[in-house]
């Protein structure tokens, strides 16, 4: 990624949760760091989500999902990525996801999983180490 351009990061709360603590200190903590914070705010569907994504020319998603529902929302989130091209994004996802649901995740396309308690600097070394520079294929 060349110096001159800030990481831009969409954070999104996507489903019926509507507890965005989390969500707003991550976006806080990456804004401290230098990146450009998209937030969309409450209950987003994952065809805002990627719409947003996508308008915005993300670098990086981050997910935001206490509800449960990640096995749901997410692999439809990976899937409308897919039917847009775009292939080139960090997705990450946060909050309550149990350690048997990780590696499912993974499978579907995530790149990380962050639970609670991650130090807010690891998620922002993570996005540094591994987002990719625009319009070079992976």
């Amino acid at each position: 990624m060349p110096i001159d351009k800030k990481i831009r990061v969409l954070v999104a709360k996507p489903g019926l949760d509507g507890h965005d603590r989390g969500a707003k200190v991550i976006a806080r903590a990456l804004r401290d760091a230098g990146m450009e914070v998209i937030y969309t705010g409450l209950r987003q569907t994952p065809e805002m989500v990627v719409n947003a994504a996508v308008q915005e020319d993300v670098d990086v998603i981050g997910l935001s999902i206490l509800s449960g529902a990640h096995n749901a929302i997410v692999p439809r989130v990976m899937e409308l990525l897919k039917q847009h091209g775009v292939d080139d994004v960090l997705v990450m996802v946060g909050g309550i996801i149990p350690d048997q649901d990780v590696d499912g995740l993974k499978a579907k396309g995530v790149n990380a999983v962050f639970q609670p308690g991650t130090p807010l600097d690891d998620i922002v070394r993570f996005i540094r180490e591994n987002v990719k520079p625009r319009g070079v294929a992976a």
